[in-house]
């Protein structure tokens, strides 16, 4: 290719695959976008801030919930979070039986919830907007920024495997650790030492299961939302002036808006999900087979 021809495709922006890859890209430590493959010295910077700052956002929000909780007539505010409240503790007292489980459960699904709820929310904000500005401010025009933490299959599973650590800790604190490990030999087939290893094979595989399914059903949806909200950005960005690009872009402001209002469904769905089979599993873990 000529010295001309690749200043003048230099020129142009990128094409709609070049979109969606740049922005499909995490900031590693790396700072290459091609470490995407299994490597576990290679850290999401992106997926830590976001989660982080929301966590700290979903912590202050019930803090200050309870702060300013009246015993009167509540305010909005209150009265939402006391709806919030209200729907975790029904449901943490319909799975989780013992009492004293729920005294540290309960609380712990409610910060899930919100602080997934928050994330969440992170891919309602205009695809390009933190991004263009992460860029302005470093000055690099590549640099790459994903800003929904839950779109990353990393920290879903990691979220997941806490799950499991609790589900394994309630295991052994409910059963002892000596039933725990009679229970992962003996059941779901029964206690014949013959058995005992196709028992053994089966509590893995079930636990495998869960914490994997639980993980990647919050990250595929969305995962699958973030990446509808770039194909609409694309409507948008084919406005040239015409007939056609002027249709495309009043189609993107329409579809755009549909999908949005669409999404804040999806987005409290996926928490309400998260939250009640981390209830589920906690639940299952309080019971023998």
């Amino acid at each position: 290719m000529s010295e001309h021809a690749v200043e003048q495709a230099a020129s142009h922006g990128p094409t709609a695959g070049e979109y969606i890859v740049h922005h499909l890209t995490h900031w590693n430590t790396t700072g290459h976008p091609q470490a995407k493959i299994v490597d576990f010295s290679v850290f999401n910077v992106d997926t830590l801030i976001f989660s982080v700052a929301m966590g700290v956002a979903a912590l202050f929000l019930l803090w200050r919930a309870a702060s300013k909780a009246t015993s009167g007539v509540p305010g909005r505010f209150q009265a939402a979070v006391e709806l919030v409240l209200e729907m975790v503790a029904d449901q943490a007292k319909g799975i989780i039986h013992s009492a004293e489980s729920r005294k540290f459960i309960a609380p712990l699904a409610l910060t899930v919830f919100v602080w997934i709820f928050f994330m969440n929310a992170m891919d309602m904000l205009p695809v390009d907007l933190l991004p263009l500005l992460w860029q302005t401010a470093t000055g690099d025009h590549h640099a790459y920024l994903r800003v929904v933490p839950t779109a990353d299959l990393n920290g879903t599973l990691g979220m997941s495997i806490g799950v499991l650590l609790v589900c394994l800790y309630y295991n052994v604190k409910i059963k002892g650790f000596g039933g725990w490990v009679h229970e992962l030999f003996s059941a779901p087939f029964g206690s014949h030492p013959v058995l005992a290893p196709l028992n053994f094979m089966m509590q893995l595989i079930e636990f495998a299961a869960k914490t994997i399914s639980h993980g990647m059903r919050l990250f595929g949806n969305m995962y699958a939302g973030e990446l509808v909200f770039m194909l609409i950005a694309l409507m948008g960005a084919a406005w040239a002036g015409t007939f056609t690009g002027a249709a495309l872009w009043i189609g993107h402001v329409i579809a755009g808006s549909m999908w949005a209002i669409f999404h804040i469904l999806i987005i409290t769905l996926q928490a309400f999900i998260f939250m009640m089979l981390a209830l589920v599993y906690t639940g299952q873990a309080h019971e023998g087979h």
